[in-house]
């Protein structure tokens, strides 16, 4: 019978991985993630030997390509993991988009904080992994179509549904043939996408499983999903028109920063947006956006046909007003726009990336506005300005928040408590269920709300956890 360890995103909602040993021995590592959050905790645990023996994985299955579920492939493959990577079409081009990327911060993170090390004579340390080590997972990617079934180790197949959380993003089906021939079947929902994002579809309908891991990003809530919040943010781009300030959004390259976008040209196509410039600061962003473009046979019909009506050929088309910023030159050049710009810019929880420089110029300003689209993890800079921060260290210096701060939670891509449990409850005979990627409190939030809406009692596992499939 094979086994399931528990190794990532337990309790906690970055760094997801678990591994998998089947009863012939061979070895699965499901998600390969990286921990984000408070930098130096998280710094020390992305550093942390793994819990086994990279070598000896034979395959690696990824639902998507967000860093806290892929960004450890490099550091994987640096010490010793020769095998196959299985994950769609989309993602696996998604890969090379940020796994590049994030070697180049590891590299440059590293630079920078060694010249402050030498400063203060404290010895130098090296990148968790370099760009080299990036160029050969790309070498190990094995793309997979949705709903087709692939064997990835003799007696194991692996088949991805879509989760409708970014492009590509998969529910991941993975069955294995026992020795008395019975077939065990695990579904990991990944990240599973929210009803109300736009462009995406709504997450497939699995039915049967036998053990099942099921995210809990929101356990605790469901979001607003209607015209209220984007009317709301509309109030919000309108009043700051008014006080005379520019608008900052940080927001994640791959999945909402093409969401916020559509809304801005929404807003544009109808009329309604008071800014005269809308910046994307992110050449990550950039990319992506040519990739989602590519991929748009993989949005909804409904926003299909949207872009067929508006004869829309690129972003550009959709928003006019768009200036993409990807040299740094013009970024920097961004700092001398006052007002009516709106600047969307990465990271998503403002521990790096542009935003953060944005931050220096704008958010003590009492005339600018922030506004959150998405989850804040505990110890992200992000999480600090949403819980009241007064101020926030940036690049070793504290910036006081002066700025309107907004969350809008109607725009995250994670679904909500009700569509988490009215997901799960599609499956027919009700699989052994664990809750994994999501902080205790909310996962304890949706354990009592699966008891008392479906009588279900479901599991929270601890780190290193081990069950049989």
């Amino acid at each position: 019978m094979a086994l399931l360890n528990f190794l990532g995103a337990i309790q906690q909602v970055t760094g997801s991985c678990y591994l998998i040993e089947t009863f012939d021995k061979k070895k699965i590592l499901l998600e390969c993630g990286m921990q984000q959050g408070n930098h130096e905790e998280n710094d020390n645990g992305n550093r942390s030997p793994f819990a086994f023996n990279p070598e000896h994985i034979d395959a690696v299955v990824i639902s998507h390509a967000h860093i806290d579920h892929c960004g450890m492939l490099p550091r994987l493959v640096a010490e010793g993991f020769r095998g196959p990577i299985y994950a769609t079409d989309a993602t696996s081009e998604l890969l090379e988009l940020m796994l590049l990327d994030a070697a180049h911060i590891q590299e440059k993170d590293t630079e920078w904080e060694n010249r402050w090390r030498a400063r203060k004579g404290k010895p130098a340390i090296k990148p968790i992994y370099v760009s080299s080590d990036a160029q050969r997972v790309l070498k190990q990617r094995e793309p997979v179509n949705y709903e087709e079934s692939v064997e990835i180790v003799p007696g194991v197949h692996v088949t991805f549904y879509d989760a409708g959380h970014i492009i590509g993003s998969a529910i991941v089906e993975l069955q294995f043939n026992e020795p008395n021939n019975s077939v065990r079947t695990l579904v990991f929902s990944g990240d599973l996408g929210s009803t109300c994002s736009p462009l995406m579809k709504n997450p497939s309908v699995v039915k049967k499983a036998d053990v099942l891991l099921l995210e809990s990003t929101y356990g605790d809530r469901d979001h607003r999903c209607s015209e209220d919040t984007l009317d709301e943010l509309v109030a919000i781009l309108e009043q700051a028109e008014k006080d005379g300030g520019n608008v900052m959004i940080p927001a994640f390259s791959v999945g909402r920063t093409q969401d916020i976008l559509f809304h801005l040209g929404r807003f544009y196509q109808e009329g309604r947006l008071p800014q005269h410039t809308v910046f994307l600061d992110s050449p990550m962003a950039i990319r992506a956006n040519n990739i989602y473009f590519r991929h748009r046979d993989e949005f909804d019909q409904y926003h299909r046909d949207m872009l067929v009506k508006y004869n829309i050929k690129s972003e550009k088309d959709w928003l006019p007003i768009l200036q993409m910023t990807p040299s740094p030159e013009e970024s920097m050049a961004i700092n001398q726009v006052k007002s009516g710009a709106i600047i969307v810019a990465g990271s998503g929880m403002c521990n790096g990336g542009r935003i953060v420089h944005h931050f220096k110029h704008n958010l003590w300003r009492k005339d600018c506005h922030l506004i959150f689209t998405g989850f804040q993890a505990r110890g992200t800079t992000g999480r600090a300005i949403v819980d009241g921060a007064k101020s926030v260290r940036v690049f070793r210096e504290d910036i006081m928040v002066g700025a309107h701060v907004h969350t809008l939670g109607g725009f995250s891509a994670h679904a909500g408590q009700s569509q988490l449990i009215e997901w799960a409850s599609n499956f027919e005979d009700r699989p052994e269920l664990h809750l994994i990627h999501g902080e205790l409190e909310k996962m304890q939030i949706l354990q009592s709300e699966f008891k008392k809406r479906l009588d279900w009692d479901v599991n929270i596992p601890e780190l290193g956890d081990r069950i049989a499939l």
